[in-house]
């Protein structure tokens, strides 16, 4: 079953307003400007975002053609996935991560685990080392600003801290 974008977009509306909703009831922390009521907050409204970006089709041109192969009766049929030996324990990935930024995150720090984690997982997913390798060196800082600032959660320095 393939569900419009339409349809998807729109659930992920409704999550990301629902959670925001959820944040912004919650109470904020005394002489603190930052509590327990921002982090769901940001997340249902980027969320919303997302959602929204997915209902009007924002980046669907970025989006690769399915080649079509000719089948013997005129007809065409889409190119199957490529499926390697391993292929099937990707969905491992997550679970293999997190056990690897658990006993990896105090020894070699934030920056360096995330890094690791990011470039892994976004050439699991298919993206080409032109985009992994940027991606995987600006986003743990990012993360660690959001986390580190904002959210004022201490993430562990290890071999790289951070400068601020």
């Amino acid at each position: 079953m393939r569900l419009p974008d339409s349809v998807t977009g729109s659930f992920l509306v409704v999550l990301g307003a629902a959670s925001a909703y959820g944040g912004w009831l919650l109470p904020p922390v005394p002489g603190q400007p930052v509590g327990p009521n921002v982090f769901p907050l940001v997340i249902g409204i980027g969320l919303a975002l997302c959602g929204l970006a997915i209902v009007f089709g924002i980046g669907h041109t970025f989006e690769e053609e399915e080649e079509l192969i000719p089948l013997e009766d005129g007809q065409a049929a889409a190119a199957a996935p490529p499926q390697g030996k391993f292929y099937s324990l990707r969905a491992l990935l997550p679970p293999a991560l997190l056990l690897f930024y658990v006993v990896a995150a105090d020894r070699l720090g934030f920056i360096i685990t995330a890094a690791i984690m990011v470039y892994v997982t976004s050439t699991a997913l298919g993206a080409k080392w032109k985009l992994a390798l940027p991606l995987a060196a600006l986003s743990p800082f990012a993360i660690h600003l959001i986390f580190g600032k904002l959210l004022r959660v201490p993430l562990p320095a290890g071999l790289l801290p951070t400068p601020w």
